[in-house]
């Protein structure tokens, strides 16, 4: 019989034009395709079978989660390697007879038959799309995995979300270094002095929290619909001392009451809300504020021509997500009264933080694996992998926005230039 790496090669051929973009190893150890290319193992014919069933980015991911496609080397390499050599190639166009072929190809190769299971992990939502009790599943997918699974992945700040690099990483300067500094800069641009009113608006497990009540004494009041999360942030204020400074509450952003806020703050929750949603949370986060008051949006946003999130990342990650380009969301910020002062990119700061976490990943293998289980270890490794190419592409970006709530007679009590965000002087 024909070795399957030729069958996979001829199969390939009918869908993607020219030399194959990576070296392929069959299940009966043949290979095809570039010597010096990264190398895809498929590991059984049901790799064939899950895109077959599920062609594209799904398809590809859960053969790879489930073990039966594999990676050597770097995985991020390998996805922008092969990446780069699809999108400069026209898909091919299938007559009749090339589709007869394929099936026949892929009979031979013992890729027909049902569909294979699909693997654990996915989001399984139900009710409306962002009503509460949706928005609560999908938070509690994503953040509810495990506080010790987390505790694992990032520093000890216990910061999900983009750092900010003031120096090279190393030694001497590592992402919990990077995470302090990106807390400072967003209590500096909020303005905070000792007694100051915060809403830290999906807080995460109270990495901002913490540090605003301790470092510049402010009165938090943080905000989740984790309950594992709310629980932490509980437990940390106290056992880091502020618990006098900090009220934790557990409920969905449309529930937030009161106002006269001195600031407020959402770092990486805006992608959760929801494109028809995010006016109204706009209007309720100008409604918290006191005039004067400062409103610093840590967020997410997508090229003008790229899709952002993606099937894999919707399926088994962040379920609901929506990210836009990063003007419309200063559009839907202005609209609702407030007025933007600042914005500012951490595209390449966040793939540096990504990569940080991937080693981590990596390091502490054998913890992770033995603490979620070998097909959730691999989804994040490839929801790792795939972050820090998208934020490296640009198909990805992030953006802290810094806007005001206005007096009437048009006053901000902004400082007259932001210089003392970046220095070690008091915040303005």
């Amino acid at each position: 019989m024909k070795p399957a790496a030729d069958l996979l090669a001829q199969l390939l051929g009918h869908f993607l034009p020219g030399p194959l973009p990576v070296r392929v190893r069959a299940w009966d150890g043949s290979q095809t395709g570039p010597a010096h290319a990264p190398l895809v193992t498929l590991r059984s014919p049901a790799a064939l079978r899950r895109v077959l069933w599920q062609p594209g980015e799904l398809g590809l991911a859960e053969a790879y989660v489930t073990g039966d496609l594999d990676v050597d080397g770097d995985l991020a390499d390998a996805l922008s390697r092969a990446g780069r050599t699809v999108r400069a190639r026209p898909a091919a166009r299938l007559r009749p007879m090339d589709v007869a072929a394929a099936a026949a190809l892929a009979v031979r190769l013992g890729a027909a038959g049902p569909p294979p299971p699909r693997p654990h992990g996915r989001a399984r939502l139900t009710g409306g799309l962002h009503s509460a009790s949706r928005d609560g599943a999908a938070i509690s997918h994503h953040y509810d995995l495990s506080n010790d699974f987390y505790a694992l992945l990032l520093d000890e700040s216990m910061a999900y979300s983009c750092a900010y690099w003031t120096r090279p990483a190393g030694p001497a300067y590592t992402l919990a270094d990077a995470q302090r500094d990106k807390l400072e800069l967003i209590c500096r641009k909020l303005g905070l002095r000792a007694g100051d009113r915060l809403l830290d608006v999906g807080c995460g497990w109270g990495s901002l929290t913490v540090h605003a009540a301790r470092e510049h004494e402010a009165r938090v009041t943080a905000v989740t619909l984790s309950r594992a999360q709310h629980e932490f942030v509980t437990e940390r204020a106290a056992r880091e001392g502020v618990a006098d400074l900090v009220d934790v509450r557990l409920r969905h952003w449309r529930h937030i009451d009161g106002g006269g806020y001195d600031a407020a703050a959402a770092v990486e929750m805006g992608e959760h809300v929801g494109d028809a949603e995010y006016p109204a949370f706009a209007t309720k986060l100008h409604d918290a504020l006191r005039p004067e008051g400062r409103l610093l949006i840590q967020q997410m946003s997508r090229g003008a021509h790229a899709p952002g999130g993606g099937a894999f990342i919707e399926t088994y990650i962040a379920p609901d997500m929506h990210m836009r380009p990063v003007g419309r969301t200063v559009d839907l910020l202005e609209t609702a009264g407030l007025e933007v002062r600042s914005t500012e990119s951490l595209r390449e700061h966040y793939t540096a933080t990504i990569d940080a976490w991937r080693a981590t990943l990596e390091d502490r293998w054998d913890e992770i694996r033995a603490l979620v289980g070998e097909i959730i270890g691999r989804v994040w490794r490839l929801y790792l992998a795939g972050a820090s190419l998208a934020f490296t592409e640009r198909r990805m970006g992030v953006d802290q926005i810094l806007a005001v709530r206005p007096t009437r007679e048009g006053a901000s009590a902004m400082p007259a230039t932001p210089a003392t965000w970046y220095t070690a002087q008091s915040p303005a």
